[in-house]
């Protein structure tokens, strides 16, 4: 068709118009009208919450965001938000409240996921302080997260990522007892309260709350939820403040106050509390010296608190105080900080919410064996607080002072190295030939510019650290250490590749020392507050009291069985049982409480509860000295046990098919053996997919959703010398008599996928000759031969340099990479593992379940009493209750992967992550234990080393550990008087 010249001409004029028209419209969403923006956006916004973290990483950091805007000064003004007054709400619907929990006016809870936003008038530009006032309501009992967006972005990475705490305390005002006379370690329970809290670095890494910047006009605060729900009253925009310093504000004071308050002298007990940020912030006992109060050399007595259990910073302990008088008073606390050798611990003195002095947020404890009096103030004169008559609160919250400037040049300079080392590996690989010279210098411009700048820098911490304590520290080793091979490798840049094994050494030192320097531990025994011109107690111990405590206490050794966990019977009671444990004494502590709390008063049966090494079991069960029940045993266990007439069949007790409906099937798939169940499931592991975001993007790869998808993955990954992780061969070696070596993950993904088994006929018979098994033994063994992946690794390190950038392991990892890899915090993530495509293109996606148990011993003199426990430990409410224990108690790295299915829904997985958990548990398979079944996981491995180290053909090799295997088998079931 053809078309005149004006008819076109006119067309392209209209056709211009229309593509300013369409970039006027997108430009608000680069952020050029932030007025614009909200104009244009009046609805909720969608947004993928895995892409706002990255994103928010990869963009620039608080101090960028600093930098740009310099030159902007805060207006001495506010703006408030009501939180009735938001905009709109995507994934979430916000509940208006009003009156809530004494808060006059309308508040708004927000759920656990999506987002809602508020669109907010500014009449100043300037930089502002955001503060949120919140109300903590039940959820799963970990820290609230969120992430903040300001006109559709995250402002700086830190935002993508801030953290409101809960309020925990005492749940009784009496401390309990044994009947022993030791104090019991008071449990913890929320107690939520309304709070106020300034937006601030959630790692302590800036000293100071965030300031942000707003534009004159219109803006939409918008939050993102990450983990647990929370009541909102209302958003505040206030102007950034900072403290006086102290000669000011005391030149403020009136001398009449002076003198006002003189003879009062208060103490405040350190284990009693009125509040707490965490459930770890319980009261201690401290027995090491006679000083602390209340004491006692042979008994058990709550007396302190805090201790290495306060040293996160942002983690705060609040004390109530009532004064007499108004007047000016000076603080004394009895100290001991003997954990953190060469460094200050410091902490942050809020009273009734306001720091009173600039001094106050930076209040530094140095290092010491013993217990002290620390007055608050310079050495000639103590610092004084005006405190009016009345009640206060008194909150000390742990900061990282001024060691944060330099904490955040050694995270720079760890991210830097990081880097360069994964460079430097895209060409040289894991094991670079001495003999070549790579000319790193010339194939990676700018490398040696790197090196010379982070020695420079690290030199620079170094020295920052020495300023600030006074002295030389071990600390300082690490930082100069790598500061001085970096320094050598910018003058020998030739010998690069022949010290890599040691750069790579150093850094992991580097990501470990920024790890225990923002840990900043005290103790705290007592608080106390005088008047200027009274002296505070003499605190301490003589030498000779010193010499009577130890006396005491050594004598008391030979009395007290330490493997005995508080309350004991001596057996004569009508209902008592003897159960053993085999994890550590933390976790035997904390059980031991919950028993005390509900088990015993609800049921009347006495529990011994012994910590034990549970490689004595069977000797014990032989000589029947055993216990009646016995907790924290491999899957394996039960039936090996139960074959030597050793274990309780559960199956006929009553409600046990009620209970066996708490967990997954497959959980329970290990404890089978001919008719009857002999345990029953505590925990429940299985392999995740892992993955560094970063890289990915950077190779421009996508997760693999199936084993052909990760055929194709390898050979990028192997160009720039990177590597897949598999499961490794052994994942463990057998802890105890007993224990089978299971059977390598990635093997029974392949297998089960495809339908295949391992074991046929009821269990009589090995499967492993099976076709599908020789495919699947294969497949396995080509990974190693054909792509010449490494079969022993360390993948939590090599996942953190991003040598190992994607790579399946069991989900726990998740908790150590949380705490192990600060660095990639937002960078990583994980997925259900690659599957098997079926015909009709679903994806199959079955792996292996792992686990421990709870069984109880044939020889128990009172089954009914074990069985009662067996039902009361695995309930979903104590499953739950002992896994925020354990995680409040020892953090994220203790999160408890229980096999309770409520339980498990009960934990504070953030929402995304507990998403894919779920996904994957579908596919979770249970590998039965039969006798002789301990052959198949040994002669799976010996075929596999038969076929990666001396080239045996993979169906040569499995065929031949079949034989073994199906041999074995045989030879049990005649053992054991079973049908062939």
């Amino acid at each position: 068709m053809l078309f005149s010249k004006g008819f076109i001409g006119k067309s392209l004029i209209v056709g211009s118009i229309a593509v300013v028209m369409l970039f006027t419209a997108l430009l608000p969403l680069y952020g050029k009208s932030h007025a614009a923006y909200v104009a244009n956006n009046t609805a909720a916004e969608s947004f993928e919450l895995d892409d706002v973290m990255y994103d928010a990483v990869q963009g620039g950091n608080y101090d960028d965001y600093l930098r740009k805007h310099a030159a902007k000064e805060s207006p001495d003004t506010q703006v408030l938000l009501p939180a009735e007054d938001y905009g709109g709400a995507e994934g979430m619907q916000p509940e208006k409240l009003a009156d809530y929990e004494g808060q006059t006016g309308v508040s708004v809870r927000t759920g656990e996921q999506g987002s809602i936003f508020w669109d907010a008038e500014v009449e100043q530009e300037g930089m502002y302080r955001i503060a949120i006032q919140y109300y903590p309501v039940e959820g799963k009992s970990s820290s609230i997260q969120r992430a903040l967006l300001i006109d559709g972005e995250v402002p700086f990475s830190e935002a993508a990522q801030l953290e409101f705490h809960r309020v925990w305390g005492n749940a009784r005002d009496s401390i309990a007892q044994d009947d022993n006379g030791n104090d019991l370690r008071p449990e913890q329970a929320e107690h939520p309260s309304w709070q106020e809290e300034v937006l601030k670095d959630a790692q302590g890494f800036h000293e100071e709350p965030f300031a942000f910047y707003f534009s004159k006009g219109r803006h939409r605060i918008t939050l993102i939820s990450q983990r647990e729900p929370m009541v909102i009253g209302q958003i505040k925009l206030l102007p950034v403040h900072v403290p006086l310093p102290y000669e000011q504000l005391k030149a403020s004071y009136d001398p009449q106050d002076r003198d006002a308050a003189q003879g009062t002298m208060l103490e405040i007990q350190g284990e009693r509390p009125l509040a707490t940020s965490s459930p770890t912030l319980y009261p201690l006992s401290d027995r090491s010296s006679p000083a602390v109060t209340p004491y006692n050399a042979a008994k058990i007595k709550i007396n302190t608190i805090g201790g290495n259990n306060w040293r996160v910073p942002g983690e705060w302990i609040e004390w109530n105080v009532d004064v007499p008088k108004t007047g000016l008073y000076k603080i004394g606390l009895h100290v001991k900080q003997n954990l953190l050798r060469g460094l200050n611990s410091t902490r942050i003195l809020r009273i009734d919410g306001e720091i009173p002095f600039k001094e106050a947020a930076n209040l530094k404890f140095a290092y010491g064996n013993d217990w002290r009096l620390e007055v608050l103030g310079r050495t000639e004169e103590p610092y004084l607080f005006h405190l009016t008559e009345g009640k206060h609160v008194l909150r000390l919250e742990v900061a990282l002072g001024d060691m944060a400037p330099s904490i955040r040049k050694a995270e720079q300079s760890l991210l830097q190295l990081n880097e360069a080392y994964r460079r430097i590996l895209m060409i040289t690989g894991s094991i670079p030939d001495p003999m070549r010279d790579y000319q790193l210098e010339k194939k990676l411009p700018g490398l040696l510019d790197t090196f010379q700048e982070e020695s420079d820098r690290l030199k620079a911490v170094s020295i920052e650290l020495e300023q600030q304590t006074g002295k030389r520290s071990d600390k300082q080793a690490v930082l100069e250490t790598l500061a001085d091979q970096l320094a050598d490798f910018t003058e020998r840049p030739e010998t690069i590749h022949k010290r890599l094994d040691s750069f790579k050494a150093n850094i992991g030192a580097l990501g470990t020392w920024m790890l225990s320097v923002k840990e900043l531990p005290l103790e705290i025994d007592s608080i106390y507050i005088a008047s200027p011109s009274d002296e505070f107690p003499a605190k301490g111990a003589s030498f000779w009291a010193k010499l009577l405590h130890m006396l005491i206490q050594f004598f008391m050794s030979f009395v007290i069985n330490y493997d005995e966990i508080g309350k004991v019977t001596d057996g004569s009671a009508s209902k008592s049982i003897t159960v053993w444990i085999g994890s550590g004494r933390d976790q035997a502590q904390v059980i031991r409480s919950m028993l005390d709390d509900s088990f015993t008063p609800e049921t009347g049966i006495k529990v011994n509860l012994k910590l034990i090494q549970m490689d004595v079991l069977l000797p014990a069960t032989v000589s029947g000295e055993g216990p009646d029940v016995a907790m924290n045993v491999d899957n394996s266990i039960p039936v090996n046990f139960s074959m030597r007439q050793a274990v309780a069949d559960l199956s006929g007790f009553p409600g046990f098919q009620e209970v066996a409906k708490r967990f997954r099937s497959s959980a329970m798939v290990p404890f089978q053996y001919e008719k009857g169940f002999y345990a029953l499931p505590e925990t429940q592991t299985y392999n995740m997919l892992f993955y560094r975001k970063d890289i990915m993007k950077e190779l421009e790869q996508q997760v693999p959703q199936t084993w052909q998808e990760l055929a194709g993955l390898i050979p990028v990954l192997g160009k720039r010398h990177m590597e897949f992780g598999l499961p490794q061969p052994v994942a463990s070696a057998p802890g105890m008599a007993g224990q089978n070596l299971e059977p390598n993950a990635m093997f029974a993904m392949l297998l089960l996928q495809n339908n295949g088994e391992f074991y046929a006929d009821g269990g009589k018979l090995s499967a492993l000759d099976s076709e599908t098994s020789m495919r699947a033994f294969r497949q396995w063994t080509e990974y190693y031969t054909d792509y010449r992946l490494t079969p022993e690794y360390d993948f939590a390190n090599r996942f953190r340099t991003g040598e190992m950038p994607i790579g399946i392991a069991d989900f726990t990892m998740y908790n150590q990479l949380a705490v192990f890899a600060p660095e990639i915090r937002g960078l990583w993530g994980f997925v259900p593992v690659p599957g098997t495509r079926l015909k009709d293109g679903t994806i199959r996606r079955d792996v292996p379940g792992g686990g421990s148990a709870v069984m109880m011993m044939k020889q128990a003199k009172d089954k009914e009493a074990a069985w009662t426990f067996m039902q009361w430990w695995t309930s979903e409410a104590v499953q739950t209750k002992f896994g925020r224990e354990m995680e409040g108690l020892m953090g994220a790295a203790a999160r408890y992967p229980t096999a309770n299915l409520e339980a498990f829904n009960r934990l504070p997985w953030p929402v995304e992550d507990y998403k894919q958990l779920s996904e994957q548990s579908q596919w979770v398979q249970g590998i039965p234990e039969v006798p002789g079944g301990y052959f198949t996981g040994r002669h799976l491995i010996n075929a596999f080393y038969s076929v990666i180290n001396n080239g045996v053909e993979p169906r040569e090799a499995l065929e031949e550990s079949v034989q073994y295997i199906k041999a074995e088998m045989k030879h049990k079931r005649n053992e054991f008087n079973l049908p062939e």
